[in-house]
């Protein structure tokens, strides 16, 4: 019946229903409007701008502002830690592209079997914090590990270490990496191979003349996330970094060794650079990609060559026999007794790690962080892109508001927690008290993912046409009905996307926390940090597979209700 009445309303003249709807609603639209930027404000630009405003405070030794800039600038550690962290980004980056890049090529480009299973296993870092990967090569690698001679075989006297940050950050930042590629790859225009090969280019030719081209901007892209991840990531260097400082490692020393705020401050800066650098390009590159794609395009068949599906099927199962080399590595040592003397399994570790250090709530802790996450940042998220996009009026907050959801993409999680400390402990802050508490943990968190969530959910709601509202609006209907009983149901896969995007980045971040836990609120991430750090690798192991079981389960949960979900939002598309 309401589907019969926004037909029949849509031939009618909309403009002055339309006006008169939105007169009535605007208070509405505007407190949403209102909150949203407020919470932008308080837990986002106040938090940058308090990072700058630590510089300009004197410090023990009465040097402020620029004195106390150019004066660390010109410091060797920042330099040679400036070095190392330029060094292993740039390393990370040559290795995973062309790995990912050609992974991302069988899977798009070949009829090998099995794709849909492939793909999924070389998500699994997705699933895991970045600290499982560097306990993985410790098992392997390390001074006590399995195959540490094949490690010095190869010319490494040790997997602690710049070789150690490098080949850990490879096994983190790979999905990310891929899954940027495979998108690329997957636009290909089928025209451009036909005239090809009706032309007679040979395969290479067409790779480099053809595909490289079309793919180029993909390229960029993932190089340029690879970069960035590599660079402000901070779990993997803290594990088997050993003497090997980077810029991450840098601030935690500054904030947690040696209580020195400003000097902090003047790191968090530096780290931010690189991020806004690279989110600037790729705004424009994806402006450009968005501007080469041809409405006529029509997709590439593949066509199956057998030499060429079995070379790709060899390479694909070898790089996911490494993923699963270091994700199995990490789960049989959780169950090792006491590595590697007593190799009987059993669950010591999990004791020692739930019982004997008593961190059981640290995982009901997590928990609680991915639920208050997923529910606020998910209502967030959902709220203020259906105001932004789908309302109308206020066109002085829009602006503004868009441009603070996109900024926390360009925001590395330790400059963002960094930050956090500076404002939210101020003790002149009337919101001092949140500081240390579950709900700061929940809005660093949102904020820390909220802009890639924003632009899915963006994405979703400009597929859905405009004269829903408008001729909702005609008969006099409030937008929040129709936001409820239209924009909802057909968004609702995308919401779940968003939902569990939130609850897994929840469940294993750690960079934006690692500064605003309290004892009450350790997380189960941070428990694996302390862990190491007071000699339990055991423990520290058992509480990252913990983590990854969690969140491979709730995955899966999650593709049960995507499926129920697609099924009710089509039948209710054809009623």
């Amino acid at each position: 019946m309401m589907q019969t009445e926004l037909l029949i309303a849509s031939k009618q003249p909309i403009n002055s229903y339309w006006l008169k709807s939105v007169k009535g609603n605007q208070w509405l639209i505007l407190s949403v409007l209102l909150i949203i930027l407020f919470l932008l404000l308080i837990f986002l630009a106040a938090p940058l701008v308090a990072i700058i405003g630590q510089i300009y405070t004197e410090d023990r030794i009465n040097s402020s502002g620029w004195v106390a800039i150019v004066s660390y600038l010109s410091s060797l550690s920042l330099l040679r830690s400036l070095g190392n962290s330029l060094f292993v980004s740039t390393l990370v980056t040559l290795i995973v592209i062309p790995l990912a890049f050609t992974f991302a090529y069988a899977l798009t480009r070949s009829c090998m079997r099995f794709k849909g299973i492939m793909r999924s296993i070389t998500l699994l870092p997705l699933l895991a914090p970045s600290l499982l990967a560097a306990i993985s090569l410790i098992y392997w690698f390390g001074n006590q590990g399995i195959a540490k001679s094949f490690w010095q075989l190869l010319g490494f006297e040790s997997i602690y270490g710049a070789s150690g940050i490098v080949l850990a950050e490879c096994f983190a930042i790979f999905p990310h990496v891929l899954m940027i590629l495979v998108t690329s790859l997957s636009l290909a225009d089928g025209r451009l191979y036909e005239a090809a090969d009706a032309m007679g280019t040979s395969t290479l030719r067409k790779f480099f003349t053809v595909t490289l081209p079309s793919a180029k901007y993909g390229v960029i892209s993932a190089s340029l996330v690879s970069f960035t991840l590599v660079m402000t990531d901070f779990g993997v260097p803290k594990i088997v970094g050993g003497d090997f400082d980077v810029l991450a490692t840098d601030i935690f020393r500054l904030i947690i060794g040696q209580q020195d705020f400003q000097q902090g401050a003047v790191v968090a800066l530096l780290l931010l650079l690189p991020a806004l650098l690279t989110f600037v390009v790729d705004y424009f590159i994806r402006r450009k990609q968005t501007a080469s794609l041809s409405a006529r395009a029509v997709t590439l068949v593949v066509k199956p060559k057998r030499s060429f599906d079995i070379a790709m099927s060899i390479y694909c199962v070898v790089i996911c026999s490494l993923v699963l080399a270091m994700f199995f590595m990490a789960v049989y040592a959780s169950f090792v007794s006491f590595w590697p003397y007593n190799l009987n399994l059993s669950l010591l570790n999990y004791q020692s790690a739930l019982i004997d250090s008593e961190l059981g709530g640290a995982i009901i802790n997590s928990l609680i962080l991915a639920l208050g996450t997923t529910i606020i940042g998910t209502t967030l998220v959902f709220l203020g892109a259906y105001m932004l996009e789908k309302t109308k009026g206020f066109d002085a907050l829009r602006p503004l508001i868009r441009l603070l959801v996109m900024l926390p993409m360009a925001v590395p999680g330790l400059v963002l927690g960094l930050g956090y400390i500076f404002f939210f402990n101020a003790p002149s802050n009337p919101l001092n008290g949140l500081y240390q508490t579950m709900i700061l943990l929940i809005m660093c968190t949102v904020i820390h993912f909220y802009t890639t969530s924003h632009m899915t959910m963006v994405t979703a709601l400009k597929a859905i046409d405009w004269e829903f509202e408008a001729v909702s609006a005609s008969l006099k209907v409030p937008f929040y009905k129709t936001m409820w009983r239209v924009t909802l149901p057909i968004c609702l896969p995308s919401l779940l996307d968003i939902s569990r995007y939130f609850f897994i980045n929840a469940m294993t971040t750690i960079s934006a926390v690692i500064f605003l836990y309290s004892p009450e609120t350790q997380l189960a991430s941070v428990a694996i940090l302390n862990l190491d750090d007071a000699g339990d690798m055991g423990g520290a192991t058992a509480m990252a597979v913990m983590i990854t079981v969690i969140s491979i389960v709730v995955t899966g949960a999650y593709l049960l209700l995507g499926k129920f979900v697609n099924k009710r939002t089509q039948r209710w598309r054809n009623s």
